[in-house]
């Protein structure tokens, strides 16, 4: 048999055969992206490496994606995967260094955002009206920015959901079961605190590729 293998018989790392795996279908009000052969080039490369979904996608127009635990490189590639196989368009905001040199084009096809954070700007402002200029956007966000070990998580991501009055989507790339699990949409409140501290324990150290690099630690 020539050509990619169908869904049905996709043959995992192990080297178990999975079943079709369940993706969420988009709503049309959803920023999309690619075709039918993208789709199944994303879908056959998470089912070879043992991933599936878990849980649903809102059928909103504008939602700001959060995504944790943010510990490896992998992750990226995870994501990608993800978004290949979901047609979803997510943009993102990344360092402008990795906008240079010849995967430049690449990173921005993917949906990135440069951002030089020499200079001092008021980036919740901006991404706030953004959404407010575009009939539909995804945003997605790690809120640990980076893949070291953090002692909390920023906050930027839901000063630009409530400013733009457009709810957060969190979504655990869960290690631990190979599963990129999407939680509810949840719509900021009067209460930051509460709705960040909500937010965070949605996520366990052991969902993380690195656990030990996980925001919370044993002492709090």
């Amino acid at each position: 048999m020539t050509g990619w293998p169908p869904l049905e018989v996709a043959v995992t790392a192990a080297g178990q055969y999975n079943p079709r795996m369940h993706v969420p279908e988009l709503h049309p009000n959803v920023p999309a992206r690619g075709n039918a052969f993208s789709r199944s080039l994303g879908r056959t490369a998470l089912l070879a490496s043992g991933w599936r979904f878990e849980g649903t996608l809102p059928p909103l127009p504008k939602f700001v994606v959060i995504v944790a635990p943010h510990t490896s490189n992998w992750d990226f590639f995870v994501g990608v995967g993800a978004l290949f196989s979901l047609g979803i368009r997510i943009s993102f905001l990344g360092k402008d260094s990795i906008f240079r040199g010849p995967v430049g084009p690449m990173m921005r096809w993917l949906g990135g955002i440069a951002v030089d954070r020499s200079v001092s700007r008021d980036r919740v402002a901006e991404m706030i009206d953004v959404f407010r200029s575009r009939d539909q956007l995804v945003v997605g966000i790690t809120p640990e920015g980076t893949r070291k070990k953090v002692a909390d998580w920023r906050t930027g991501f839901y000063h630009v959901a409530k400013g733009a009055d457009v709810p957060i989507v969190p979504v655990a790339f869960d290690y631990s079961r190979k599963t990129i699990v999407f939680f509810p949409p949840f719509k900021p409140t009067a209460d930051a605190k509460a709705d960040i501290e909500f937010l965070k324990g949605l996520f366990r150290p052991e969902m993380a590729q690195r656990p030990e690099k996980f925001w919370v630690t044993a002492e709090g």
